[in-house]
């Protein structure tokens, strides 16, 4: 099998890493790629990720038997759509069941519609009404502000009084800090308890369970600081167990499928799930329509069984299997960044180590942002690298991801260092959202 990825972060390299591994997979190509993939795959990086016309070409030119959507850039803006009309077998959801992920709006309607327990919410078309509902404290303090469209992970603020609430509706709808996206907002009631990343694997008619992490969004240590893209993550979570699994899949999951299905719109992709695990149980904070980065840096590197030729059988709506085999190990995933991320960065800085840390037992380093120039793999993003440990146990698995951090080495390298400490005290690791 012939295997085409579309992206080029720390997700992308972590799936063309899984991919290069199977026996079933003859080639893995990817499109843009960077630095580190290009070690693992042919990359074209003179395309982009969202030229749809350039990778249908592209994919037929290569003879792709298998085409993998890593971002969800691509995905909301109708690949999936396209490929299939063009005969072409492509793994995610179409443009109508992404609006799951890229339009918060729709989402928390779909919940509505079809009993998805979440947060309590209203929709805010212009910043008078948003504002009001503040001032009148319908949904209590803290409240959530979430824009409406993507905003790479960075679109939503936990507002602790009514003075932050306001000034995140007036930096999204009013000053438009994230574009269109923050044409609408939706604001919801703060949930706590501790979050849980979920994912599934779906072939439109059903689902899989395929692994749990939880992720570390803000960019400074015990959870301060603005939220990022994700600053690391551990997998397995330690609060999901064989019961809430089966709960998660039946209250969640298993409603999302039938619903996109009745709605006229299959499922067929990664659903990640964001969860806060409330006194009254798992309750939706998000959902994203592909492999959430930085988990799936350390999800895939549990999965024991061949992907390639499930995520074909889901693509085509025949997944057959029951289960995905998974190791019976921890991965630690620790985000090395530039200097500035969340906000702006300078590029370009050489990074020194790669070759050492790679070489560490346990450890696998996956490039986000990254390039070659010459010799020299230098950065090329905000979220550089991503360096992740795995054992037996959550304590070596955090001692051999920051053993793979020591070697590491670029001017402004920025990096949170508590990334799994939640996995070794779970009871205490509640936050809100």
């Amino acid at each position: 099998m012939k295997v085409l990825v579309v992206g080029a972060g720390g997700r992308e390299h972590a799936l063309v890493w899984k991919f290069a591994g199977e026996r079933v997979v003859s080639e893995v190509v990817c499109v843009p790629g960077n630095a580190g993939i290009a070690r693992l795959a042919r990359v074209f990086p003179h395309i982009a990720a969202t030229d749809i016309d350039a990778l249908i070409a592209l994919t037929a030119r290569e003879s792709i038997d298998l085409t993998v959507v890593g971002p969800e850039q691509p995905l909301e803006a109708g690949i999936v759509d396209r490929f299939t009309s063009a005969g072409l077998t492509i793994f995610g959801p179409s443009q109508a069941a992404a609006r799951l992920e890229c339009s918060k709006v729709f989402a928390k309607a779909f919940m509505a519609r079809h009993g998805v327990p979440t947060a309590r919410y209203r929709v805010c078309e212009d910043a008078a009404t948003a504002h009001a509902v503040v001032d009148r404290g319908e949904l209590g303090l803290p409240v959530v502000v979430k824009a409406d469209g993507l905003a790479a992970g960075k679109g939503v603020v936990v507002a602790a009084d009514a003075s932050s609430a306001h000034d995140a509706i007036r930096e999204t709808m009013e000053e438009r800090r994230f574009g269109s996206a923050g044409a609408s907002v939706v604001l919801e009631e703060c949930l706590t308890g501790p979050e849980v990343s979920f994912f599934a694997l779906c072939d439109g008619r059903r689902a899989i369970p395929l692994g749990t992490a939880q992720d570390h969004k803000r960019v400074f240590d015990n959870d301060e600081g603005p939220n990022t893209g994700g600053m690391g993550a551990f997998a397995p979570s330690p609060l999901v167990d064989g019961a809430l699994e089966r709960r998660i899949m039946r209250e969640i999951v298993d409603p999302v499928i039938t619903g996109m299905r009745s709605e006229g719109h299959e499922y067929r992709g990664f659903l990640y799930a964001g969860l806060m695990l409330t006194c009254n149980g798992p309750k939706v904070i998000e959902f994203n329509v592909r492999f959430g980065d930085p988990e799936a840096q350390v999800v895939l590197p549990g999965v024991s069984a061949d992907l390639s030729p499930l995520l074909a059988d889901a693509a085509r709506g025949q997944l057959s299997a029951d289960t995905i085999a998974l190791r019976d190990e921890k991965h630690v995933g620790v985000v090395l960044a530039s200097s500035g991320y969340p906000g702006s960065v300078t590029t370009g800085k050489p990074i020194a180590g790669l070759d050492r840390a790679s070489a560490l037992a346990d450890v696998t380093v996956f490039h986000a942002g990254t390039a070659q120039r010459g010799d020299a793999v230098v950065t090329a993003g905000g979220r550089v690298l991503t360096v992740v440990g795995r054992a037996r146990s959550f304590d070596d698995a955090i001692a051999k991801a920051y053993e793979g951090v020591g070697s590491l080495e670029f001017d402004g390298m920025q990096y949170r260092k508590d990334i799994g400490r939640k996995a070794l005290t779970p009871l205490n690791s509640a936050s809100s959202s």
